[in-house]
């Protein structure tokens, strides 16, 4: 395969160097106990010092902690699920959150151990409450139409622009995901794979809006309210570029302009947002492996071939 390609096919992005038949994967040692919890707060009940907090202390709390949140609008407020998952026994979890993140008010109710394989279940959007076995069923999901954006965030959002930022997620229905960077994340250069996003970012946003009425008008109402929310964050979010997640992938950041056809410079619009520095290397790859650029969608990776001269 050599090594540039196996380089590029890790966070590459999909679709754009070939067709992977087969997959190794080193594993790696999870404890045979895992400690799940979900606890929710509303504005009323401080939600938003809980997120300024979480923005301080999430990403370095300590590698063995996972702490996400998702925000939702829900009866005319926010409501904010703080989930967590700690590669160890409920009572080392408390006793880290006690320290560590006082503000969450976690109980030992809270905190239900399984193992890593149920926490899969348990974490899941459709099959939480089910058994194991649901994970082998490949049961296609209820279908619905959705718009993903995302940004990275490297300094702490005040607590009075996150009130606005619940103002504008409530006006347009849009649910907000913010998972933490940091810990291992942090450790890897940002060349040794595709993914560039590593040391100085404290999280991730993950901006999601879904909707179930069909037609053109609903799904224009639906992508210009989430558009709208996602200019407003400008200030918050990084720059220079503003980084964006490539598995969130977004046409509004700017597409192929002639179909398989375009140049490595025209893609630099939205290339540089899913991989900075690492988008030319992933172009010089592909000039090898596809120069003619048979896999190709409007945000493949286009190929750059680099002439010789004697």
């Amino acid at each position: 395969m050599g090594e540039d390609l196996f380089w590029a096919i890790r966070g590459g992005g999909g679709a754009s160097f070939g067709v992977v038949l087969s997959w190794k994967i080193n594993l790696v040692y999870v404890p045979p106990i895992v400690t799940v919890s979900s606890v929710s707060k509303t504005l009323d009940e401080d939600a938003t010092r809980l997120v300024y907090k979480w923005q301080q202390m999430a990403h370095n709390i300590t590698e063995d902690l996972f702490i996400n949140l998702l925000i939702t609008p829900v009866n005319s407020t926010m409501q904010v699920t703080i989930n967590s998952l700690f590669l160890g026994k409920a009572d080392e979890l408390m006793k880290i959150v006690s320290d560590g993140f006082p503000e969450l008010g976690l109980l030992d109710k809270d905190c239900i151990e399984m193992s890593w394989i149920e926490s899969v279940v348990y974490f899941s959007l459709y099959l939480r409450g089910q058994s194991v076995d649901a994970l082998i069923e490949r049961r296609p999901w209820p279908k619905d139409y959705y718009k993903f954006k995302s940004d990275y965030v490297k300094k702490p959002i005040p607590e009075e622009a996150l009130a606005e930022i619940w103002k504008w997620c409530l006006e347009s229905n849009l649910i907000l995901g913010m998972e933490p960077h940091g810990g291992k994340m942090g450790e890897i250069d940002e060349t040794t794979t595709p993914y560039p996003h590593r040391e100085g970012n404290l999280y991730i946003i993950q901006y999601i809006m879904r909707w179930d009425d069909e037609g053109f008008n609903a799904t224009e109402k639906r992508v210009a309210a989430i558009r709208r929310v996602y200019e407003k964050m400008t200030p918050y979010v990084s720059k220079n570029p503003r980084e964006a997640y490539v598995n969130f992938r977004d046409l509004d950041l700017g597409t192929s302009c002639n179909a398989c056809n375009t140049s490595y410079e025209q893609s630099l619009i939205w290339g540089r947002k899913y991989f900075k520095g690492n988008f030319k290397r992933l172009a010089m790859v592909k000039g090898v492996v596809d120069p003619t650029n048979f896999f190709c969608n409007e945000q493949s990776i286009p190929p750059l071939v680099l002439s010789h001269s004697y």
